[in-house]
């Protein structure tokens, strides 16, 4: 059939079968079908929307677009999260799970709208390589374990060009083209287990919790019928996921971590160990929490992010002289309570602006980031403060940016006279 009567069929509501739909898949891998083809084929699937089956068909074609990655041992073992504010988890979980024995190609992204991007985060070490060909990916991995980098060109194309197109055609917003673009990135790089990090709140691109439960149920069922097991752990992101925002304040806090430092960011923490220990679950490990607690108290993980930063460029002692590496923004300051009491709550989406505001983050593909500026040693919902007291420290490149950032990050934040405090695992699918 031509292109355009596939796409007739699904504007008319028809389900598509997996032939129909793996020829609409090379033809968006090879430039047959015309990015109006494309365009108009993303409107009908938002419209008309895809069942399970054409969804894990879609998901199956698209990974099978271009190259696939294969591993000579296991487990192959990966997360993703669907985005939020300060959440720094990757730079942590890959190399926790490979000192207990995984294998992590994690294929990462950059930031997206007011979220932070962990390939961002990493480019603050210098020299760390992004996108390094499949053999060097294969040495790093062998070599440490695990590896964060960017999707190449060559894992699953017809991804790549889709989403580009849906960027423009206001149509990103639609669950099985979300999940099939999720998925087939993962199962083209090997992936043998997966964990899902479904945010919901202010800081989430999915604010209310029944659509993350939708979006988190159709991911574990299409990549179940992919053949790749996978839990989705739906989480809380109505505040900051660590007290920081931000790049490298972010990768300072992901180090501390590391060094088996839980206090200093208590609920990436939680997250941590909860995504850990259902990655180790799904590879048949048992006692996975007390696993990843050990490999981060011996020093074990950073161990492995280390041989990871060393094999992708950066410096070999980048560990243990992170201030070396990691120069100071210009100025830093504290953000006053502007009352006493308790921090009650926060628009998490409006910090993450604040970010971008300071040049911490992308208004156009085309802008370079401030590595440096951000917030740090945010104060959680919960905490009690005195009038004067910081509740953040905002990192900028001037004095009138910082201002304005400092304004910001108070507009953003509700105080009261008492707080509930969010739980911030509400449920794992």
């Amino acid at each position: 059939m031509l292109y355009q009567d596939l796409i007739g069929l699904k504007r008319d509501g028809t389900a598509l079968s997996p032939a129909q739909i793996a020829a609409l898949a090379r033809g968006l891998s090879d430039g047959t079908l015309s990015d109006a083809q494309a365009g108009a084929l993303a409107m009908a699937i938002v419209l008309r929307g895809m069942d399970a089956a054409e969804t894990a068909a879609l998901t199956l074609a698209m990974r099978d677009s271009g190259q696939k990655l294969h591993w000579d041992h296991g487990p192959v073992l990966d997360k993703h999260s669907t985005g939020g504010v300060g959440d720094t988890v990757s730079l942590v979980l890959a190399p926790a799970l490979a000192a207990c024995g995984a294998v992590v190609p994690m294929i990462s992204g950059r930031g997206l709208g007011h979220t932070g991007g962990t390939l961002d985060k990493l480019e603050a070490i210098p020299g760390y390589t992004v996108a390094p060909d499949p053999d060097r990916l294969r040495a790093v991995v062998a070599a440490a374990g695990c590896a964060i980098v960017g999707a190449s060109a060559d894992l699953a194309p017809a991804d790549r060009r889709f989403y580009a197109i849906r960027d423009v055609t206001a149509t990103v917003a639609s669950q099985p083209l979300i999940v099939a673009s999720i998925l087939s990135k993962k199962l083209a790089a090997g992936v043998e287990g997966l964990v899902l990090d479904v945010k919901t709140g202010s800081g989430a691109f999915m604010r209310l919790a029944e659509d993350a439960r939708a979006l988190a149920q159709a991911l574990v069922t299409v990549a179940a019928r992919a053949g790749c097991p996978t839990r989705a752990v739906l989480s809380d992101m109505s505040q900051p996921l660590a007290p920081a925002a931000g790049n490298a304040v972010e990768l300072r806090v992901a180090l501390d971590s590391l060094r088996g430092s839980p206090q200093a960011a208590p609920r990436l923490a939680q997250m941590v160990l909860t995504l850990g220990a259902e990655a180790l679950s799904l590879a048949g490990i048992d006692n996975g929490r007390a696993r990843l607690e050990a490999a981060l108290a011996s020093g074990a993980a950073a161990e492995h992010f280390a041989r990871m930063v060393t094999a992708l460029g950066g410096p070999s002692d980048f560990l243990e002289r992170p201030d070396a590496y990691l120069p100071p923004a210009p100025v830093i300051s504290a953000i006053p309570a502007p009352q006493a009491g308790v921090v009650a709550g926060y628009d998490t989406r409006a910090i993450g602006q604040a970010v971008i505001g300071l040049g911490g983050g992308r208004r156009a593909a085309c802008d370079r980031i401030d590595l440096r500026v951000g917030f740090a040693a945010i104060a959680p919902i919960g905490a009690t403060v005195a009038k004067g007291d910081p509740l953040a420290l905002v990192h900028a490149a001037s004095e009138a940016a910082a201002w304005q950032a400092c304004a910001a990050f108070l507009a953003a934040c509700e105080m009261a006279d008492t707080a509930q405090v969010p739980e911030l695992v509400m449920e794992i699918l």
